[in-house]
């Protein structure tokens, strides 16, 4: 079978990318390091869309994979929205990364990838992250009327509403989370190493019965029947030492 050829190499190498990526994008690149075999190129956030565009146009980076959002609640700038680009011909995968605000938008690339808009969508919805300039900037993975956003570091993991179907009013209701106690407290002693209570469960189960008070049969040697007379018994030879013969070699014996 003969071997396919493919002007895309197996795997891509960095070597001298950084560099020319960070001399193209010229002054609107922040900062640039190599981490984890990937290239990640934080860049201006107002120069964001011309950035991928030259990317894009310049260097072959034809396909705009995935927008993510990162939450860092202690900095000014909490938000880092990562865009992440590959080259087909090249076989190569770029980051480039801006940060923002809860009130500093970030610039929509719509124009230059018009699916960013899906993408840029699901990080306002789980971060809160607004994208001037998106034509249809609303939620898209969580439902109607929900207050807050679900990823973001200080969002509670339980969230602030719960909804169920109500039987009497024949439609799925909304109402505030309400926790239980057992919920609220945590035990972190192991039940494995004994609890001093009675675990949860633990008071349907039949209580063992108490211990025997009686000794074993084979604890002391007469009980076992062993013995120097047993031992002599044993040792004696009988016809039954003799090798057996089974029932079919009798019966053919026996009809010779």
């Amino acid at each position: 079978m003969a071997a396919v050829l493919h002007s895309a190499p197996k795997f891509a190498s960095n070597a001298g990318r950084r560099d020319a990526l960070v001399a193209a994008l010229g002054d609107m690149v922040i900062t640039s390091k190599e981490e984890h075999g990937e290239i990640v190129i934080s860049v201006v956030r107002e120069r964001i869309a011309d950035a991928l565009r030259l990317l894009r146009d310049e260097h072959e980076y034809q396909q705009m994979m995935e927008i993510a959002g990162v939450d860092y609640p202690q900095r000014a700038e909490r938000f880092d929205v990562v865009y992440m680009l590959l080259s087909v011909t090249l076989n190569h995968r770029v980051m480039v990364k801006v940060r923002a605000a809860e009130d500093t938008p970030v610039p929509t690339i719509t124009t230059v990838w018009p699916n960013a808009g899906w993408l840029e969508r699901e990080v306002f919805d789980m971060y809160g992250v607004l994208f001037e300039g998106n034509p249809d900037l609303r939620r898209i993975l969580t439902d109607y009327g929900f207050e807050g956003h679900p990823f973001r570091k200080d969002f509670p993991l339980s969230g602030y509403q719960e909804l169920r179907y109500s039987e009497e009013e024949k439609r799925v209701v909304y109402e505030p989370i309400e926790l239980v106690q057992d919920f609220r407290s945590f035990d972190f002693m192991s039940p494995w190493e004994g609890a001093d209570y009675i675990l949860p469960g633990d008071e349907k189960a039949v209580p063992a019965p108490p211990p025997v008070e009686q000794p074993k049969t084979t604890e002391k040697p007469a009980e076992t029947g062993a013995g120097n007379k047993a031992n002599e018994k044993a040792a004696e030879k009988t016809e039954s030492d003799a090798p057996a013969i089974d029932d079919a070699a009798k019966d053919k014996e026996g009809g010779k």
